[in-house]
């Protein structure tokens, strides 16, 4: 039994490598695509850029509130510890979060989808291999506008079930930094948070494939809302394991690049993050491309599956 397990695990790397190779060679082979994808995130990047370098410095600033003077944290008592930290968040460092989140939420999540509705529906009619498209008749393309106020209501539900794991996962990291490290039994708190973190995390990788589905789903097939959520979930069944090891990469990639350039200080000059908005929304589209690949490739097995199950009902009454 376990010798299969590790088998399926394997094989389904071998299908996410496949469906990574597929999303970089349509990319190669079609310049004008890569050209248009870039030129319509370019609002993207800009806005990334300023994100990412303001919340660089909060990280920073985080940094140094929770670490504090060693000294003054050896001699109080734990809570008091908690309510010092607690002190040291000062009214400009609160604003500075909000303004970070109502980024994040709005016109962030907007560009992003808006690259996402440009990236999926052309890589769409690239897969299907309808005739090949100039540059010129990419940016003359028309699209639908109910489709697009659908699929905005569909990106409302994925974002508000993403934001609600996030915060799940940043609640773990606060309690873990912020308040049990000041416990007596410091290494099974650390233990019991390093469990959960990697469990939500493993959830969230799983059911990202799903809700990033469901936002291809509603540009490709027209389904919005919780209706594109069920059908997404209909088609991931079976390939959650699949779907975890599609999403590992991006999810990856976006905090690696994050970490070095927090550490070595970019956000004091700025280049470091130029590279890293540019290397960030040039994943993002490989991500976007990739879910698209994902969808038809679960779209079609769910199809086979189907059609085993009625010959099989077919030829049972056969012999009946």
């Amino acid at each position: 039994m376990e010798s299969e397990s590790k088998q399926v695990m394997q094989k389904q790397k071998v299908e996410v490598f496949d469906i990574l190779k597929e999303t970089v060679r349509m990319f190669l082979k079609n310049h004008n695509f890569i050209m248009f994808t870039i030129l319509t995130s370019l609002p993207l990047f800009c806005l990334t850029f300023y994100f990412e370098t303001s919340l660089q410095e909060t990280l920073a600033e985080t940094s140094e509130i929770l670490n504090g003077p060693p000294a003054y944290l050896r001699y109080y008592h734990q809570y008091s510890s908690t309510d010092s930290i607690i002190g040291r968040f000062s009214k400009n460092y609160v604003l500075k979060l909000v303004q970070l989140g109502l980024i994040y939420l709005v016109p962030l999540h907007l560009l992003d989808l808006c690259s996402a509705i440009v990236t999926i529906d052309l890589a769409s009619m690239l897969r299907s291999g309808e005739k090949k498209m100039t540059l010129k008749d990419m940016f003359q393309k028309s699209f639908d506008m109910s489709n697009l106020r659908g699929t905005f209501v569909t990106s409302i539900f994925v974002q508000f079930l993403t934001n609600c794991h996030l915060l799940g996962l940043l609640y773990i990291v606060i309690n873990y930094f912020v308040v049990l490290r000041y416990f007596r039994f410091y290494g099974l708190f650390a233990v019991v948070c390093s469990l959960g973190f990697a469990k939500l995390l493993r959830k969230y990788l799983e059911w990202s494939a799903m809700w990033n589905m469901s936002i291809v789903i509603s540009i490709l097939e027209g389904m919005h809302g919780i209706d594109a959520l069920v059908l997404s979930g209909y088609f991931n069944r079976g390939c959650q394991r699949r779907g975890l090891f599609l999403m590992l990469p991006f999810f990856a990639w976006g905090h690696l690049l994050r970490i070095p350039c927090l550490h070595i200080g970019c956000y004091k000059s700025g280049n470091g993050i130029i590279v890293q908005a540019g290397l960030f929304c040039v994943v993002n589209l490989l991500k976007w491309v990739a879910c698209m690949i994902y969808f038809y490739d679960c779209k079609e097995r769910n199809l086979k599956k189907v059609v085993d199950e009625e010959l099989g009902k077919d030829i049972a009454v056969v012999h009946e």
